[in-house]
This record gives structure tokens, sequence and C-alpha cells, in this order.
């Protein structure tokens, strides 16, 4: 979809401005720290999770070169975005849009971090997982911000696949494969992504339609988007409860999830039954956010603990 701005456009933003010189915290916003730390933890858990032994410094090593490549690809988002970040509320603060900081700086930044996240992961972990690492900076900051995003409706869908990698990567540091149970997760995340980024689309629609990108409620409106919600919430608790049901976990994980689910799948129909247009009547899309986040992280906290314990 063309928003009729050049993609490198800093809207709003002087030369001066621009080249001004950043602070460390105009850098450390550019990591998109929130999301960093969803992406660390299910990485840790998938670490946990793998079969195996792996030394703890080099554990460590892992967990932080997935840290610093989420980082990254936070940079690098938001270098390509700074021209859709300036017309949305929520994202008009961040360094490039506010002119604290140089474009070229967070794009340096980024490939920085890019190349040394994953060159440190291959020496000192193993390869696979360093491919799989630098396959993920490339599908979230080609595939999905240069590409989807402005592209589709179903960007988040497809662009689900880049959050979904860190408990693969973090299998694959421990075991150096990757087997049924780290594509289970992969699958949990990547059919969470929807509902969880749809239900904050709802109630910050006028943010989307004012910078042109084609999210699913702009396109498609309200109700179409809280039906798809409601029905990728019945995929993602299948994906979820998979593992307890085909004895890859024990009865911790597969009692826990089922009681999940079903509160998840509660939310998503109250969701599913609000006609709100307005803003202020969407309590049910808010509710579901918010449990979105305490549901995956403790989706996945019991099944790190799950595997610790059982296997």
């Amino acid at each position: 979809m063309n928003t009729g701005e050049k993609p490198f456009a800093m809207t709003g933003v002087s030369a001066r401005d621009a080249a001004m010189p950043s602070h460390w915290r105009d850098f450390w916003a550019l990591t998109k720290p929130r999301v960093m730390s969803l992406v660390v933890f299910t990485a840790l858990c998938g670490l946990l999770a793998a079969p195996g032994h792996i030394h703890p410094v080099l554990g460590f090593t892992a967990i932080l070169c997935i840290a610093v490549a989420a980082g990254a690809s936070g940079a690098l988002n938001m270098w390509y975005e700074a021209d859709i970040d300036a017309r949305m509320k929520r994202t008009k603060g961040r360094p490039l849009p506010a002119g604290r900081m140089n474009r070229d700086a967070a794009l340096q930044f980024g490939l920085i971090l890019s190349g040394f996240s994953v060159a440190t992961m291959g020496l000192a972990v193993n390869w696979l997982s360093a491919g799989l690492l630098a396959f993920s900076i490339w599908f979230y900051a080609v595939v999905y911000t240069m590409w989807l995003k402005r592209a589709t409706p179903q960007n988040i869908v497809i662009g689900g696949a880049a959050g979904a990698f860190p408990p693969v990567i973090g299998w694959a540091a421990v075991t150096g494969d990757v087997t049924l149970l780290p594509i289970l997760m992969f699958a949990i995340i990547f059919l969470w992504t929807p509902p969880h980024f749809w239900s904050l689309a709802l109630f910050v629609n006028a943010d989307y339609t004012e910078a042109g990108v084609p999210m699913l409620p702009v396109v498609k409106g309200r109700q179409a988007t809280r039906h798809q919600i409601f029905w990728y919430s019945f995929p993602m608790a299948a994906a979820a409860i998979a593992p307890g049901l085909l004895g890859m976990t024990g009865w911790l994980y597969l009692g826990g999830s089922i009681a999940l689910n079903a509160v998840f799948l509660v939310y998503a129909f109250a969701v599913w039954r609000n006609r709100a247009e307005n803003t202020s009547e969407m309590k049910p899309e808010k509710k579901l956010f918010g449990y979105s986040i305490l549901y995956l992280f403790a989706l996945f906290a019991l099944l790190a603990a799950d595997r610790m314990i059982f296997a």
C-alpha cells in the first residue's frame, strides 16, 4: 500500500534536529526493550526446555545474543518506519520522529548489533542457532518491516514468524537441532500474534488510519477483526495444549495450558460479541490485549518448569 510518503522520510523533523547527537537512552529506546523482554523470556524458556546440557556461560551468551539481535531488529524497524512513527500518537515520541537522533546512526547501530549477535552466537555456541538468529533479524527487518507492513492487512499474520523464532533458537543453542517441541513453541507464538496485535489495533485504530498502515481494522473494519481474533484463538489453543496431549510434557503444563487457554477463549469470545465503535467502550479488547501478554509469559514459564521437573 502506497502511503504517499517516501519510506525514509522523517516527517516533521528538521535537518538540524536530525543531526543532533544522540543520548544513550535514545539508543536504548531503539532496541524496543519491552518487546525485547518477551523475546528474551521465550528464548530462555526454549533453552531451559531443551534436553541435554549447556554450560552456563554459553547459555548466558546465547540469551545475550538473542537479546542483542532483538534490539537490532527494533533499531532497523524504527530506522525504516520513522515516517509512520511520526504520524502515530503512541510512537511520535520515539528518538527518530522526535528528532533526537540521526537516521544514519540508527541504521549503523542496528547493523552493528546484528553482525555482533550473529557472529558471537556462531563462534561461541553453534552455527545452526546463529543461522536462525540471522534469519529472524532479516525476516523482521526486511520481510515484515519493509514489505508486509505497508502492503497487506495480513502483515501481522505472516510477520508474526519473526517473533516466534526465539524459543527455537534457545532450543537449538543447547541441542544443535530442531525437533517437534520447538516447532510447537514456534506455532504457539505465531498463532498468538494476530489476536494479540489485532486487539491492540482495535483501540489504536485511529493511529494506523492516520499513518496509512493497512492493519486489519483499517482495511476490513472492526467486526471482521473481532471475528478473526476469535477464530485465531482456537488453533493457538490447540498448538498450546498439543505438547501435553502428545506426551512431551507432564501434568503441570497440560493442566496449566488448558486453564490459560480457557481464559483466553473467554476473553476472545467477549471481543467477538462486542459491537462498540467508540474506543472508550472497547474494554474487552483492552482486557484481551493485557491478558495475552500474561498468557504467553505464564504458558512458557509452565513449559520450561514442567520440562525441567519431568523430563
